[in-house]
């Protein structure tokens, strides 16, 4: 089927140039993107599709949102960066913003999502040693089957997959892992007083959009609680409205103990992360014990003001949730042979292919992306749904069209 894929002399070139200087850590679909707007993207030739990945959910707020764009271009002609070593007029600004909007008592403002995973688990273990108590280098936290936080050396070491590991090693010990979704196995684990944190996902989103039953973060909570362990929500992909909520944990008014985010912090525009925690926690990490050159740039301060505040103006939570239940109900309604289950919460959504090839997602995504729409497979028959949020009802219903054509290519 990839033969009859049309790629241009143009995009070929990109791509080989791609191929040829860049390294093979990634196995994208032969697309060249130039242009976004809104839902929207355009390629080198001026063909335009549906982007239903949305960056990783890193664009909920839309391609190249003006107000966000706004924001980036008058700060950049002010000050970018000043590091941590002096004070900005911006950065106390964006810390009382950010913690008022999620009702935390502090912030540590990073860049990349793993990065903020790896401060939040450096917070646990310091979190672990001087108000819990552990015996020193004692420190266990928690984890789920499946999980994705990132790929550095020391988030892969709690991987379960086999391609973020392999020949990676040796790995940072302290993890257990538990079944996604199981509250007996995880109450089973939290017995031992050396466990510092759990820390999940929401909805695991890299394992293809794995939704929890209705109760799973309030029996988190609870059990957190119970046995004196910081409850860890990775929001990064789950958070900022996808979900049909401000934060996935809303779904059921649970508050994590820490709270991870990244991605749509900044609506796309650059990497802005951030780990916001209540003060028994964050003032455990003294000065010169944890940092970074870029986190809490002025720039990043002023595009994740106004990021967060694009969400709540144009109610996108809300569109989120109406959205995320027509698409998934038009899309049963298809009743496709090769769907076996369509799922999610809000615009984070995957259906899951059956087929007796086993590449066959990934064939229906090319087959999506001739007929103007853009998504990509993970975990090899799943494939994710996850527009930007402003998408409106027209636009889902077109895109269910193409969807339906698409999956003619399987017969």
């Amino acid at each position: 089927m990839e033969s009859t894929i049309s790629i241009s002399n143009t995009a070929l070139q990109y791509i080989e140039l791609e191929e040829r200087y860049g390294a093979h850590n990634y196995h994208p679909l032969p697309v060249v993107l130039s242009k976004g707007q809104g839902v929207h993207v355009w390629d080198v030739d001026g063909k335009r599709y549906y982007d239903f990945l949305s960056g990783y959910s890193a664009v909920n707020q839309g391609h190249c949102h003006p107000a966000i764009i706004k924001a980036l271009t008058d700060q950049a002609q002010q000050l970018t960066l000043t590091s941590r070593a002096f004070h900005s007029n911006l950065l106390g600004q964006y810390e009382q913003y950010i913690t008022a909007y999620f009702g935390y008592d502090k912030v540590l403002p990073m860049n990349t999502g793993v990065e903020a995973v790896e401060t939040a688990l450096k917070l646990s273990r310091k979190w672990g040693y001087e108000v819990k108590q552990v015996k020193e280098d004692h420190a266990v936290i928690v984890i789920c089957d499946g999980n994705f936080h990132g790929r550095t050396t020391g988030v892969v070491a709690f991987s379960s997959d086999p391609s973020a590991k392999n020949h990676f090693g040796p790995f940072t010990p302290g993890y257990v892992s538990v079944p996604h979704n199981d509250m007996a196995a995880l109450e089973n684990v939290l017995q031992d007083n050396n466990v510092v944190a759990f820390m999940f996902e929401p909805i695991q989103g890299e394992a293809g959009v794995v939704v929890p039953d209705d109760g799973y973060y309030t029996g988190v909570r609870n059990l957190c609680t119970t046995y004196n362990v910081l409850m860890v929500a990775d929001e990064i992909q789950t958070g900022l409205a996808r979900t049909g909520r401000m934060l996935a944990c809303d779904h059921e008014n649970v508050r994590p103990d820490i709270l991870i985010l990244g991605k749509a912090l900044s609506g796309g525009v650059l990497p802005v992360s951030a780990v916001l925690c209540d003060d028994n926690i964050m003032l455990t990490i003294k000065p010169g014990e944890h940092g970074s050159t870029y986190g809490g740039n002025p720039l990043a301060c002023a595009v994740a003001i106004k990021a967060l505040q694009v969400l709540k103006d144009e109610n996108m939570a809300a569109n989120a949730e109406v959205m995320g239940a027509l698409l998934r109900s038009e899309i049963e309604k298809l009743h496709s042979p090769f769907i076996s289950i369509v799922r999610g919460k809000g615009l984070l959504n995957a259906i899951v292919i059956k087929h007796s090839n086993p590449d066959a997602a990934w064939d229906l995504c090319l087959a999506l992306k001739e007929n103007g729409l853009l998504a990509k497979p993970t975990h090899g028959d799943k494939i994710r749904f996850a527009p930007p949020l402003l998408i409106n009802a027209e636009q889902v219903m077109e895109c269910v069209g193409i969807i339906e054509q698409s999956l003619r290519t399987l017969e």
